[in-house]
């Protein structure tokens, strides 16, 4: 039996309900087909007709949503770093995503906000909730997961906001540099520029958080520095944030290294995929002995995501359920 229910964008300007309905209503649309409700817009209200768990389903994404752009308007002329996340089809699907959630969760995913002078971010999923929660209570995170979870993202916007605040006097961005596939002997320029795709990625997050000028002064300034693991021998990083991405590329030997170049008022987070190892055949991966070792250890936090947390297109997490069930 289908219900019909009704639910108003209350005190939102024209723009943010436009946001919110996508152009041409197109993210009330995907909300449509995901869930098998019909929504119908009419001035600020929007009329949800479908079964009844269904329709609570859309009541709740839609009020999700509301009380980000209600947040976003209330910060608009406020203080501190940043501004609110565009409502984005990304931001529909995950919002979508989360109702496997009960209230309660939905509740407490909102509590972590990480402020930088471009963007406000927060966890998307209870898991990247907790996974901010555990960055904010502990010296070293490890963050476990498949791609598009935003493992590296909300590290590297943690590492900005502890750089502003001046909690930490730089930051250190690490990767592993092991071929996957490709012979890096054969790309061009010197080694500089040899190992600078393998941390584009890091860059490019650094770029949305500060923008790019901001980002080049602080890497000629050595406030922020990108290195390759093997570099970091030998090295001890004091008054740091640290980011050790693709670790499950590190041998173990690499993680032991890495691990104990920690020192005083050091946060270190370690993030990686076990289903994408590219070391050698026979090599095992130091993040697999890294967390099955240091659970439950004082000061070292475990966090695992999941499909659930992918933050990318909903294909991607489609992708990797496919996959997970071939290999199984």
């Amino acid at each position: 039996m289908n219900d019909i229910m009704s639910f108003t964008l209350e005190d939102l300007p024209n723009a943010a309900i436009r946001e919110i309905c996508g152009y041409h209503q197109s993210h009330l649309k995907i909300i449509e087909e995901e869930l098998g409700v019909r929504l119908t817009l009419v001035g600020s209200k929007i009329a949800i007709q479908g079964d009844s768990e269904a329709s609570e389903k859309a009541r709740r994404v839609l009020s999700v949503l509301a009380k980000l752009k209600s947040s976003a308007q209330k910060q608009k002329n406020g203080k501190g770093h940043g501004g609110s996340e565009p409502i984005d089809e990304k931001t529909i699907y995950q919002q979508v995503r989360n109702m496997s959630l009960d209230p309660a969760e939905q509740d407490h995913q909102t509590a972590v906000i990480i402020k930088t002078p471009l963007k406000q971010i927060r966890g998307k999923t209870r898991n990247q909730n907790d996974y901010l929660n555990e960055v904010m209570k502990n010296d070293i995170i490890f963050g476990v997961g498949p791609a598009g979870t935003g493992k590296t993202y909300l590290a590297v916007a943690c590492a900005v906001q502890a750089l502003l605040n001046e909690d930490v006097d730089r930051i250190l961005l690490v990767r592993p540099v092991v071929e996957a596939g490709e012979n890096l002997g054969f790309l061009p320029g010197d080694i500089g520029q040899k190992i600078d795709p393998y941390l584009r990625p890091l860059y490019d997050a650094l770029y949305d958080f500060l923008g790019s000028e901001k980002v080049e002064r602080m890497l000629e300034n050595k406030v922020v520095e990108l290195a390759p693991l093997a570099y970091m021998r030998g090295r001890t990083l004091s008054n740091a944030f640290v980011i050790l991405d693709e670790a499950q590329n590190a041998t173990e030997n690499q993680m032991k290294m890495f691990l104990t170049r920690i020192g005083y008022g050091t946060k270190a987070i370690i993030t990686g995929d076990m289903s994408q190892v590219d070391l050698p055949r026979g090599t095992q991966t130091g993040l697999r002995q890294a967390v099955s070792i240091l659970d439950q250890l004082k000061g070292v936090a475990i966090c695992k995501l999941t499909g659930k947390d992918i933050v990318r297109h909903p294909l991607v997490q489609r992708i990797i359920e496919r996959y997970d069930a071939g290999e199984e």
